[in-house]
């Protein structure tokens, strides 16, 4: 299992840069690196010296890259769902379907190459991968991907069940599945798709909330926009369980203001770049393997009755807390998570909540 690396920030601050210097800087460490990039242009490979293409390549000793494209990544895909319903129907209709004919939908290539990067994370050649994303809510939502999906499947699938249709139709889908679509029932059924399915979302849930599987640094300059987006996408990154582990001050000194603004975490300051000497941007980058020591996202107190949301970059009036059903709902700025409770408190009905010092304390 690899450590995922990922920067946020608003554009034009510097990330990509930031995003090679530190593969640069754990490829040296003797650390196996994939630098994966999301970037269509050409400016990773002009700045790597190197043809990038859409499987990684070796750019220096324990470094490779590699620049997602999302028709190929589609294309593959496709080929793995075809492969799917050969194995549980018996007459398949995709197989006329070519993935070399299909376009990609807006917000289909985000959730194509994280994708891609949890096949190579899993496929166990890399012990660091540093992606090079938008940065922005779009890369969080992908990121939040495991979570969101999760709800879905938890929730829809127990009102079905529940409801009237669901106890009255049950009976009937295996034995009209295999006569009306020729379901393989005798070899498998789709409890073993479904289950695959499950795991699959647990063990990325799992990786995103673990900072020593998945963190993020947040990269900056001394504009007050750039800091309050900064500030915003921190907050954010609490909401899908990411840690934030500190904060790149691009091309400018660290002052009290700037600490201030950030607190607990810490800032490094970063030097501009110039020509190819990568050397002191990569002597200033912090050491990414203490994250874990950044404050956890959400905190469970069990004999306490409580959780704790650790939501930066917002105020009270920004969060909204909610509970319409066995779960509570928690808002803060563009982002909504539902919030899976230890079995201690499933259930329980909300009796406080405070903002106190940047955290949601919900009491139960």
């Amino acid at each position: 299992m690899s450590l995922i690396l990922t920067f946020l920030g608003k554009g034009g601050v510097g990330r990509t840069t930031v995003a090679i210097a530190a593969a640069k800087q754990l490829a040296a460490q003797g650390k196996r690196v994939l630098l994966a990039s999301q970037e269509p242009g050409p400016a990773l490979s002009l700045q790597l010296g190197a043809s990038l293409g859409p499987d990684p390549q070796e750019i220096s000793s324990n470094l490779q890259a590699v620049q997602f494209q999302a028709t190929v990544l589609l294309e593959r895909s496709w080929s793995d769902v075809k492969k799917l319903e050969a194995q549980y129907l018996r007459t398949p209709f995709f197989k006329q379907v070519f993935g070399e004919e299909l376009g990609v939908l807006p917000g289909m290539d985000n959730a194509l190459m994280m994708n891609a990067v949890r096949e190579y994370d899993a496929s166990g050649n890399y012990d660091v991968i540093v992606y090079d994303g938008p940065g922005d809510q779009t890369a969080l939502r992908t990121i939040g991907i495991p979570e969101i999906f999760s709800w879905y499947i938890r929730r829809f699938s127990k009102v079905f069940a529940d409801s009237d249709l669901g106890k009255t139709v049950s009976p009937f889908i295996q034995p009209v599945s295999s006569a009306v679509l020729n379901v393989n029932w005798a070899s498998n059924n789709f409890a073993q798709p479904k289950g695959q399915v499950d795991s699959l979302l647990e063990q990325g849930k799992a990786a995103v909330a673990d900072p020593n599987r998945a963190a993020a640094y947040l990269v900056v300059t001394d504009d007050p926009i750039a800091i309050a987006t900064a500030r915003y996408l921190w907050g954010s990154a609490q909401q899908v369980s990411l840690t934030v582990g500190g904060v790149l001050l691009n091309q400018a000194e660290v002052t009290e203001a700037i600490s201030s603004n950030f607190s607990p975490l810490k800032v490094s300051a970063l030097p501009t770049k110039s020509s190819d000497d990568w050397q002191p941007l990569i002597n200033a980058l912090p050491d990414f393997s203490q994250a874990a020591q950044a404050p956890k996202p959400v905190t469970v107190d069990v004999p306490g009755r409580k959780v704790s949301l650790f939501l930066p970059g917002f105020d009270k009036k920004q969060v909204k807390l909610t509970q319409y059903g066995p779960e509570v709902t928690v808002e803060a700025g563009d982002q909504r998570r539902n919030l899976f409770l230890p079995p201690e408190l499933r259930g329980k009905q909300v009796t406080g909540a405070k903002f106190q010092d940047g955290y949601l304390i919900i009491s139960f």
